[in-house]
């Protein structure tokens, strides 16, 4: 298969140049107390990195945080020279937006790199500016026979294992990001704003699990400061700033930035929150999220305050990014004959099926937070995702997926497959109606990756109401399993310029290849 060269290694020097001097501060290992502070004298420093969001052919975001109020500086060159840069004034930035800023980019040239640095400067003296910070990302290829390649994963941090230094960290974004993708989508979980991070924690064998802890991590997040802390706490990895600097995102959320299993309206009987009120808490962490990841719908500049969005990448691609949280129904046995609401929301629903029927793209990437066979529970009566454990037809949120896939059979809608994380392993389902009991639908993928950075748990039973058939799993054979136990997971998707067609590999952090499937174009089901 032919696709797009990778830009070789040594172009990369204006990365390190600029990522490594802006992060000395904080390389490993780390306490609490050697994040960033707020001094009172000197320059404006963006310690935390740099990232790039939502690219397309011709825009992008670019997102940066100071140690204290300044104003956000972007230059963009075609070289790392930067000769001829374009300089694109971004905002003041200031305990508003917890020192976070993102600066939006228009006219980008397709299928090109761009080499930017981000420069902070004092805003009452704009000639005391800070160490400009440095990145790089590829626009989406205007042209077909480009190719696009990405990786996909998510569930960062969770289930007590952060940042450990006696292992370097992070160690799988610096693998991922020296496959060098055109962009990384996470499938939601990018922190466990309810998971406590505990100084040590020993494992079965005795070994112990050392952690980089802070103050915010200490408890479950509750206050707009603490979820905002839950968002710094994976910056403080050197593995992940560099990674930043280097891959695009496309990011969306689930439950754990908010709080475990949540839903719209949920009051909370958890003792270790005194803010019962499950709304109130999701503000706050969206507040957060918007300002800690570069995600267009949320930009102040264009966004309309959603997740849910559309981002095309070239003719080969567009990616549908969807939010199963926001809008669901409460979590219940899931056996109601009429469901309107669902995991997505009516109008979410209806958005979903106007924009892949107006795709051209060659192949449309569902990407969603939550798998549709899986069975994941909640409590000892209560289904958190799509699935009830119901073998027969469609009942409960079940409703609107099949409405969802009937509708991409009918309109003979070409090119979907669906990626995941949320259950802590990676595999591989095809869903086809011969096996099914539900039968108005064309066959489709589904591929699950993850966790990044956080525990292994079991393999989820089926839920045949689709007829998935798990031609692939990996998982551990017990709850809980720590990244130094287990192998972290990630997915890679492949589309080759030429043919068209797309691979989907299953990874696990070492570099080994744990499945491989290879799709047509074309085709209403596969």
């Amino acid at each position: 298969m032919s696709y797009r060269p990778r830009i070789p290694s040594p172009d990369r020097r204006a990365v390190l140049r600029g990522s490594l001097a802006a992060s000395a501060a904080l390389t490993l290992p780390l306490t609490a107390t050697a994040a960033p502070a707020f001094a009172l004298s000197g320059r404006p420093r963006a310690a935390w990195g740099v990232q790039v969001g939502d690219v397309t052919a011709s825009s992008a975001l670019v997102w940066v945080r100071s140690d204290r109020p300044a104003r956000m500086i972007v230059e963009t060159s075609a070289t790392e020279s930067f000769r001829r840069a374009r300089t694109w004034h971004g905002p003041l930035v200031g305990s508003g937006t917890d020192f976070t800023g993102t600066t939006p980019l228009y006219g980008l040239p397709a299928g090109e790199q761009v080499h930017y640095r981000v420069t902070l400067a004092d805003p009452d003296d704009p000639r005391r500016t800070g160490e400009p910070v440095y990145g790089m990302f590829r626009t989406a290829p205007a042209r077909r026979r480009d190719g696009v390649r990405f990786l996909w994963s998510g569930d960062i941090a969770g289930q007590g294992w952060g940042i450990n230094p006696d292992i370097g960290g992070y160690r799988v974004y610096d693998e991922m990001r020296r496959l060098d993708p055109d962009f990384f989508l996470c499938s939601g979980d990018n922190i466990y704003a309810d998971g406590v991070i505990e100084p040590s924690v020993t494992l079965p064998d005795g070994r112990v699990w050392r952690n980089v802890t802070t103050e915010e991590k200490a408890k479950v997040a509750e206050t707009l400061a603490e979820y905002r802390g839950n968002f710094r706490y994976n910056l403080l990895d050197d593995n992940l700033r560099k990674f930043n600097a280097q891959v695009p995102s496309i990011i969306q959320w689930d439950d754990h930035e908010v709080r475990n299993n949540w839903y719209p309206g949920q009051i909370l009987d958890d003792v270790r929150y005194t803010e019962k009120n499950v709304d109130v808490l999701a503000a706050r962490s969206m507040r957060a999220f918007r300002e800690y990841f570069p995600v267009s719908t949320l930009h102040e500049s264009s966004g309309d305050g959603r997740v849910h969005r559309v981002v095309r990448h070239g003719p080969l691609l567009d990616v549908f990014v969807l939010d199963m949280r926001s809008f669901r129904n409460a979590n219940s046995p899931g056996r109601q004959p009429d469901d309107t609401t669902g995991i997505l929301g009516a109008e979410q629903l209806d958005w979903l099926k106007r924009e892949l029927s107006r795709s051209r793209a060659v192949w449309k990437v569902i990407a969603a937070d939550m798998p549709l066979g899986l069975v994941v529970t909640d409590g000892a009566t209560d289904f958190e995702a799509v699935a009830q454990g119901d073998p027969g037809a469609p009942l409960g949120r079940e409703l609107q997926i099949a409405e969802l896939l009937r509708f991409i059979k009918h309109r003979r809608i070409t090119g979907t497959l669906w990626l995941t994380a949320d259950v802590h392993y990676t595999s591989a389902q095809h869903y086809a109606p011969e096996r099914a009991a539900f039968k108005d639908f064309a066959p489709f993928w589904e591929f699950v990756s993850g966790p990044l950075a956080a525990g292994g748990f079991p393999a989820n039973a089926l839920d045949s109401t689709f007829g998935p058939d798990q031609v692939f799993v990996r998982a551990p054979d017990r709850a809980n399993v720590s990244p130094m136990e287990s192998p972290q997971f990630f997915g890679e998707v492949d589309i080759d310029g030429d043919s068209g067609e797309l691979t989907v590999r299953l990874r696990a952090q070492g570099g080994s290849v744990l499945f491989s499937k290879v799709l047509q174009p074309g085709r209403v089901g596969q």
